[in-house]
């Protein structure tokens, strides 16, 4: 049975298969020691790789006086992200707008990458999305905590003490439903949408790909807009001293 691996996995595999072998075996995870990097693994790679680079060469061409298309590109892109945190968050928003830029940009390029043949989303793969659903459950419970101290617990047992045996459990189920909810929802999206913009790839030549590149193109966007903007949600949750 041949083993299945897009272009950039087996270079992967080929060249660099000992220290991700290594590592796999530190953690004690089963794998077969010829093809020890997945596809999902590559692809992200190759994503961080491509954002680093773009904003290493943006860097350097900064300008004031003279900003060229992708500045702009860019600086729309901040002003969205600094308006939306400002909206939904309040006025401690902008103080967290590193993290919900970077986790639109990250999840955006994830699903447009599969866009460029040879290439698969790495989000139509589920530990992905679970990853990025879990960095935003620590993320908005550690700012709870930092902006309220132990008294983020409140949160949790709500406005009246009598009530906390029955809150307690209530609000505990609920957050831990928010990571389940992420990861559903961007891996199901993503899934339908790559099997369904491959199948129709195959089927047709020119007019209905590009047809169902704009709707993936379209679907991407949407899918990293909805993941930052729940995220916000959970952070203006977490950070409100009026809740």
């Amino acid at each position: 049975m041949t083993h299945h691996e897009l272009w950039v996995t087996r270079l992967f595999n080929d060249y660099l298969a000992a220290p991700a072998n290594a590592v796999l075996d530190l953690l004690g995870q089963r794998h077969d020691p010829r093809y020890p990097w997945s596809d999902w693994m590559v692809c992200e790679i190759v994503v961080v790789l491509f954002i680093v680079v773009l904003f290493a060469y943006l860097r350097g061409r900064l300008s004031v006086d003279r900003p060229g298309k992708l500045q702009h590109v860019l600086e729309v892109i901040y002003d969205f992200v600094h308006a939306s945190a400002e909206e939904v968050v309040g006025h401690l928003g902008p103080q967290y707008i590193a993290f919900f830029g970077t986790i639109f940009l990250f999840i955006l390029c994830m699903n447009l990458i599969g866009i460029i043949p040879g290439f698969d989303s790495p989000t139509m793969y589920v530990m992905v999305p679970l990853g990025l659903a879990a960095t935003t459950f620590l993320f908005y419970n550690g700012t709870g905590f930092r902006e309220h101290g132990l008294g983020y617990l409140k949160h949790f047992i709500g406005p009246m003490l009598l009530l906390a045996p029955l809150m307690l459990p209530i609000e505990i189920i609920s957050h831990l439903a928010r990571p389940l909810s992420l990861t559903v929802r961007l891996f199901a999206n993503m899934f339908a949408g790559e099997q369904v913009y491959l199948t129709f790839l195959q089927l047709t030549k020119v007019v209905v790909p590009v047809i169902f590149i704009g709707l993936h193109t379209f679907v991407s966007l949407l899918q990293a807009y909805i993941f930052m903007l729940l995220a916000m949600v959970y952070v203006g949750g977490a950070v409100s001293h009026e809740h």
